[in-house]
């Protein structure tokens, strides 16, 4: 059934844009849309050519022309769509971060395994080429063992508590936001998950996590140290450090280009793969491929739960619980 797959959106926004972009780069359409404002489906569907807006959102998951569901929505709103969606047989690719914590990623992943269903977050990270093309040279040994990470990003964010960077009741805050991409990269470099993990945190003036700073380390000895603020801006950056050389990149969430430095010589070997604006376009491919061959390797649900565990227990330390929230 390659390429046969009808794929639905919940939500009109910034992501939702790309993907129906990028299903056109496949040569594609988007079959359906859901939206919580019937008016802005409409708007929406006319821009991208898609035939069915549903009434209400309830509508996509039991639609059984739906092969897969992309949930664009706020990260609130995740758990109860996936519930529905899976549970009415759809795949589902979701936004970061997937759910809030970890129960609610337990429960999803226990759900799609019974029901045969390939859930996955669409964590840009586990798809990009570039990743890809260095996961390979880490594993074949010729930089050596990894020793030390470092990742920072920041965003300045104006304070508008209304908005979802601060807002708790659409589960706002540095660590979900962006934390999960730093945390990702840094997971996708390990050979095994941090099992010591520090940190320290300021509130924003809503209580939403403002900054942090996290360090972790696993049984390997490989270390990281993260920077995140969303009131002060930083480059999005990680450096990989390895016995032979460092691997350098910039704006590495949609990377495309690495550079490489000798450890020895200070030789400078730059990188290049895939494109960041095609960003969703491999995520997309690789859920495809997934759920063609039953190989979900390439989704990365393991390294998506590892980081939902780290995020969540940091959250359970600072006191940090949304409202309505269970752990």
């Amino acid at each position: 059934m390659s390429g046969g797959y009808n794929w639905a959106v919940i939500g009109t926004g910034v992501i939702a844009n790309e993907m129906a972009q990028a299903l056109e780069k496949m040569g594609k359409h988007l079959y359906s849309v859901a939206n919580r404002t019937h008016e802005k489906g409409v708007a929406f569907a006319e821009k991208y050519g898609i035939g069915k807006v549903y009434d209400s959102i309830d509508e996509v998951f039991t639609d059984s022309d739906v092969d897969i569901i992309y949930i664009t929505t706020p990260h609130n709103t995740h758990y109860g769509f996936m519930k529905k969606a899976l549970e009415n047989g759809k795949h589902v690719l979701v936004e970061k971060s997937v759910t809030l914590n970890s129960r609610e990623l337990n429960e999803m992943v226990a759900l799609a395994r019974e029901n045969g269903l390939v859930l996955a977050e669409a964590m840009t990270i586990w798809h990009m080429p570039l990743y890809k093309k260095l996961w390979a040279l880490i594993e074949s040994g010729e930089m050596g063992k990894v020793q030390m990470m470092t990742v920072n990003f920041g965003s300045f964010k104006d304070y508008d508590m209304t908005n979802r960077f601060f807002n708790l009741d659409l589960a706002g805050g540095a660590m979900l936001d962006i934390g999960v991409y730093a945390l990702s990269a840094v997971r996708s470099f390990m050979s095994e998950s941090p099992d010591s993990v520090l940190s320290q945190w300021r509130p924003s003036p809503t209580g939403s996590d403002e900054q942090s700073t996290v360090l972790l380390s696993n049984r390997n000895g490989e270390m990281a140290a993260i920077a995140l603020s969303m009131h002060s801006k930083q480059p999005k950056r990680i450096m990989i450090s390895c016995e032979r050389g460092y691997i350098e990149i910039s704006e590495f969430p949609r990377a495309d280009h690495a550079i490489i430095v000798d450890a020895v010589t200070g030789k400078r070997t730059e990188v290049d793969a895939g494109s960041a604006a095609d960003a969703l376009l491999y995520e997309m491919q690789d859920m495809e491929e997934a759920i063609n061959t039953d190989n979900r390797t390439s989704m990365k649900l393991e390294l998506t739960k590892d980081v939902m565990d780290i995020m969540t227990g940091l959250r359970k330390e600072w006191g940090l619980k949304y409202p309505g929230e269970t752990w």
